[in-house]
């Protein structure tokens, strides 16, 4: 069996798209998916799959989501393998060493076309940094994130693809989620 981490999108922030994390662990248990385990109330939840892609792995917990909470969010899968890759290949360690609230990966759900790291990088109005590596965006917010004008939505509107951002302590606790 593969270990996987799925990242929801935008559910428990500001009173939106409340749901508990029991019941997306009920969902990865009425599909079979073992040892589902849950990080914080944001959706961050590490559970094993065998025969599955990503993809496949993504489009499944969508629609279940729907099916049995009545909840429509997308999910970002990624595996084990890729995980420890997209910490390996952080562009930003002294800053995650530094700051690591101030570091966040923004998982994408597709990887973004020809220019889009360009274009993205042309709305940075402050001291934001962004290295795009895949599907995923390493941005670092010196200042704090909360009165930065790179917010998620303008991410996803210059790569043209949604995502979800966590700080890299979550990442990091996530790794050693996998790990355990």
């Amino acid at each position: 069996m593969a270990d996987h981490v799925a990242l929801l999108r935008a559910i428990n922030v500001g009173g939106r798209n409340r749901v508990a994390m029991r019941d997306l662990l009920g969902v990865l248990d009425a599909l079979g998916l073992g040892d589902g385990r849950s990080l914080l109330q944001s959706g961050n939840l590490v559970f094993r799959a065998e025969g599955r892609s990503a993809a496949e792995l993504e489009r499944l917990l969508e629609e279940e989501t729907v099916a049995r909470l009545s909840l429509r969010t997308d999910y970002m899968v990624r595996g084990a393998d890729e995980w420890e890759r997209i910490v390996a290949c952080n562009p930003f360690p002294d800053e995650a060493e530094r700051d690591p609230g101030h570091l966040v990966v923004q998982f994408l759900k597709d990887e973004p076309g020809e220019g889009a790291i360009a274009a993205l990088q042309a709305a940075i109005q402050g001291p934001e940094r962004v290295q795009l590596d895949g599907k995923q965006a390493y941005v670092v917010y010196p200042l704090g994130i909360g009165g930065s004008k790179l917010t998620g939505g303008v991410i996803e509107s210059r790569l043209r693809t949604r995502g979800t951002g966590r700080n890299w302590n979550t990442v990091l606790k996530l790794a050693e989620m996998l790990q355990a």
